[in-house]
């Protein structure tokens, strides 16, 4: 069974319901063997979202050594966490060289959290300029933006700049808390950018806390938004083959449903949602 494939905004780009965080397994160092294995099975099993950042420690590389003839298969990205011109054009760079390719599919701006990330970012020489130069070159087919602190950040960086796309926390408990959902996809949807989720599962905390009977229930109430795909790291190949199998299965959850889970995991909102999966 194929997994569904949803079309990521503006880009023109059909992509699966589920990608291939760089987190997990492809978060270390010395692991070539098992990120390999991790990376591999995931597109064998139809996944064509391939995601990274330069703040991952071993993940770019991990990459470059696993995709070799497979590059083209999938759609790879990657975020830079620099927050002026030059900095992040070195990252692409690294990016580059570590990937083992001439171009990236997205490149993110990475983790913006603050009016001083804002300033630098968007200022005279700040990183943005590097994005630019990096899509007109044909480094970067897109650009995209990340944030999981602040909708208001998040919002306003979407503001001031032409943006693809938006990776974003998309949980139960983001309508008890800062929502993202409420503040920041309906203007993603208006600019018609591609909706990335992330922080679906928080490690399988909040099904620890609100004693979920499994991680599906998170993974449909993602997908049940106007996204394109919920991105997520994997330690193992079953962690793989796990998730494949609910993306496969997908069926979107009813409003009661979503209403029931929001509530299930409200008292435990805040703590939620300043975990680092």
């Amino acid at each position: 069974m194929d997994i569904p494939r949803r079309r990521l905004g503006r880009t023109g780009v059909d992509v699966t319901i589920l990608g291939l965080g760089g987190e997990g397994i492809l978060r270390t160092f010395g692991h070539e063997r098992e990120a390999h294995a991790v990376i591999n099975r995931a597109l064998d099993l139809g996944i064509n979202y391939c995601e990274s950042a330069r703040a991952y420690s071993g993940s770019e590389a991990y990459y470059g050594l696993a995709l070799k003839e497979r590059r083209r298969d999938v759609f790879l990205t990657s975020k830079s966490h620099a927050r002026d011109m030059h900095g992040a054009g070195a990252h692409l760079a690294d990016t580059l060289r570590n990937m083992k390719t001439d171009y990236l599919d997205l490149w993110q701006v990475h983790d913006v959290r603050t009016e001083d990330d804002i300033a630098e970012i968007f200022g005279r020489g700040g990183a943005i300029e590097a994005f630019s130069r990096a899509r007109e070159k044909g480094l970067a087919r897109f650009i995209g933006v990340t944030g999981h602190q602040d909708p208001r950040i998040l919002a306003r960086c979407i503001e001031l700049f032409d943006f693809d796309t938006v990776l974003m926390p998309v949980n139960p408990a983001e309508p008890s808390y800062k929502s993202f959902i409420d503040r920041v996809i309906p203007l993603a949807r208006e600019r018609q950018m591609g909706i990335i989720a992330m922080k679906v599962y928080f490690r399988g905390l909040a099904a620890q806390l609100a004693q979920l009977s499994s991680l599906e229930t998170l993974y449909r109430f993602a997908l049940s938004h106007d996204i394109a795909t919920a991105v997520i790291g994997c330690d193992t190949i079953a962690h793989v083959e796990e998730n494949v199998r609910l993306a496969q299965g997908f069926v979107p959850l009813d409003h009661r449903e979503k209403d029931i889970l929001v509530a299930s995991v409200q008292p435990y909102a805040r703590r939620l949602m300043y975990y680092k999966e």
